[in-house]
Order: C-alpha cells, then structure tokens, then sequence
C-alpha cells in the first residue's frame, strides 16, 4: 500500500533519501500530534506522511525547512557587536597612569588633512 504513495511522492521530492528523512520527520510530527491534513483511512503515521507530501498537503520545502530547524540545537542570533573598548572622556583625569591619549577627529577634519598630502614621487622631484 505505502509503495504506490512512494512512487506517487518522487514527482514531488525527486531523492529518496530525502523523500525517508522528510516522511519520516513528519510522522514524528503526526504521532507528537500535530493535525494530519489527509483522511486517515486506518493506515500509520508513515503512509499518512507520504500520503499528505503526495497529495501536496503542505510544501516539501516548507516541510525540509522545519526538519532542519529541529535539528538545530544552537540558533545564533545576529546582534550588534559591543565596542571593544569605552569611548575616551574629555579630560585625562579619569584614566590611570600610562595609558596614551588620543585626539578624535571629525571625518572633515580628516578629509582635509588628506587633500594637504603630496604624493611621495612629487616630493623627491621637487627636492632634485
């Protein structure tokens, strides 16, 4: 009985591999007991899995997709990165003995320092 629903699903996910895992996922899903979306018809999980990938009942990719996310054991979430270090204060006052003291810059303030610059091959022309 399940072979025919077998050669009935391979139009709709062409590797069989995947075709067992898939199936297989969602009879799992069937007997933790998610609705079945066929008439069940007194047959297992496992032929009603078949039966609903082969009846279109729900979408392989949506299907594969929830099978690899139940193998997830770790689901890492994009935030954003923490600085590395704090934003130097105004005044030294704060920071301990040694540490260097750097001067921000706007972006114009640099921007026009670089239009300043000469290339090094004019500077050693001019020096001839």
């Amino acid at each position: 009985m399940a072979r025919v629903t077998v050669e009935d699903c391979i139009d709709k996910i062409e590797n069989r591999f995947d075709l067992v895992l898939l199936a297989a996922h969602r009879a799992r899903l069937i007997s933790s007991g998610q609705s079945i979306l066929v008439e069940r018809d007194k047959d297992k999980n496992p032929v009603v899995a078949l039966r609903e990938i082969a009846e279109t009942a729900l979408a392989p990719d949506d299907l594969k997709e929830d099978f690899i996310h139940s193998l997830q054991r770790h689901v890492e979430v994009d935030e954003p990165e923490t600085e590395a270090a704090p934003p130097l204060s105004a005044s030294g006052a704060d920071l301990p003995e040694g540490d260097a003291q750097f001067d921000r810059m706007t972006e114009e303030d640099l921007l026009r320092g670089l239009e300043g610059l000469v290339p090094p091959a004019e500077v050693e022309d001019e020096g001839e």
